[in-house]
């Protein structure tokens, strides 16, 4: 039997002749699908600029250069994220402050962000970075109220986010129109909602930002309009360019996008009706906002009642193919984070880290493959 990974694309012969399409063309880097793709992110997120880059972390690392982030300066983030963020910040020499979470969904809340001000006597913050774990749009409003009563950035880590939603007087605000943050980045990794093969894409209503980000991408360069082979050098930056073969696929996954998230959600709503089951051993964590990209299916787990732990379900499951994950190790255990820290803060953290694994939630995930999922899942508490 094939294993069951977490997540993976979908990819179908309408993506194949698009992007065989592109190689036809003559200009498969710095040519029309990169225009043609970001213009359809701007009038898909209602934003008014959209760049496009080779990866999420790189749209976090040019996010973050749009700012003008320095030496010292002070960022907020989640303790529990993927690294990417923290890498780009700790490389920038900036002085990194984790917030708390919630211990079931994961996600940093205004909260355990004022907590993580309060107890840090922070005064000066040069940016909060939120992260939508899962892909739940959370607070959004109460983050944007916080940047405001602090005179600071906010960027939005919206990787997990492509196609969600929040609401707001009534109506469903897209993640990425950058109505209430700075600016927002997001991958196009194959396990996120729509891939590129790799990439990634920042928006944001900034138009110095907007420029910043797009010289940054391409070395620093500044091309004059007039005279192509004209150009300066005012900063040094980066080879973060996307291929319009990349933007072609990007293009054609765009176009499925509703059937993507429908059938997410289709399979995460298997999984909470089928695993009450064990309702007695597990928590489902709740969102307050509906319009999910589902990119996670999070459960937490009550190991403690029988006396198991989450590397015994990992290692059983392994054992029958099917990779359940962890997201994510908190960031202060890792080595590279060499600061002292004080459990106490990071109580919901931990819980979560104890007690939280997400299953495979994926667009060609079959219902026979979920069934069986949910079986050896069931079967592994009964059995123990």
């Amino acid at each position: 039997m094939k294993i069951i990974p977490y997540g993976r694309q979908y990819i179908d012969s309408q993506d194949i002749r698009l992007v065989s399409k592109a190689l036809k063309e003559d200009l498969i880097t710095t040519g029309g699908y990169v225009k043609k793709f970001e213009y359809k992110i701007s009038k898909f997120f209602k934003v008014k600029y959209v760049a496009s880059c080779n990866s999420g972390t790189a749209a976090l690392h040019l996010a973050l250069m749009a700012i003008e982030l320095k030496k010292n300066d002070v960022v907020i983030m989640p303790a529990i994220n993927f690294i990417a963020v923290y890498n780009m910040a700790r490389l920038m020499n900036a002085k990194i402050f984790l917030a708390d979470v919630d211990p079931l969904t994961g996600q940093m809340t205004p909260n355990t962000l004022l907590e993580c001000i309060k107890n840090n006597k922070l005064k000066k913050i040069k940016v909060i970075v939120t992260m939508y774990l899962g892909g739940h749009p959370e607070n959004v409003i109460e983050f944007y109220n916080i940047k405001k009563k602090f005179n600071c950035y906010l960027i939005e880590d919206a990787c997990h986010a492509f196609g969600s939603k929040y609401l707001f007087n009534k109506s469903f605000i897209p993640i990425g129109s950058c109505k209430h943050s700075d600016i927002s980045s997001f991958s196009l990794h194959p396990v996120k909602t729509i891939t590129s093969g790799e990439g990634g894409l920042i928006t944001t209503n900034n138009k110095v930002f907007y420029n910043r980000i797009v010289s940054l991408r391409s070395h620093g360069i500044d091309r004059d309009k007039n005279f192509h082979w004209k150009y300066n050098l005012s900063r040094s930056g980066f080879n973060y360019r996307l291929s319009d073969i990349n933007c072609a696929l990007a293009l054609s996954q765009l176009k499925k996008l509703n059937n993507f998230i429908n059938y997410r959600k289709k399979i995460f709503n298997i999984y909470r009706a089928y695993l009450t089951k064990v309702n007695n051993l597990i928590t489902f964590p709740f969102y307050k906002e509906k319009r999910s990209s589902y990119h996670l299916f999070l459960i937490s787990i009550k190991f403690n009642i029988k006396k198991l732990t989450k590397d015994k379900l990992l290692k059983f499951l392994k054992k029958n193919n099917i990779f359940f994950q962890y997201h994510y190790i908190p960031i202060y255990k890792f080595k590279l984070f060499n600061k002292k820290i004080n459990l106490k803060f990071y109580k919901g953290a931990e819980t979560y880290y104890k007690n939280t694994v997400s299953l495979p939630i994926f667009y060609n995930l079959k219902p026979a493959k979920q069934r069986f999922i949910i079986k050896k899942f069931i079967s592994f508490f009964k059995q123990s």
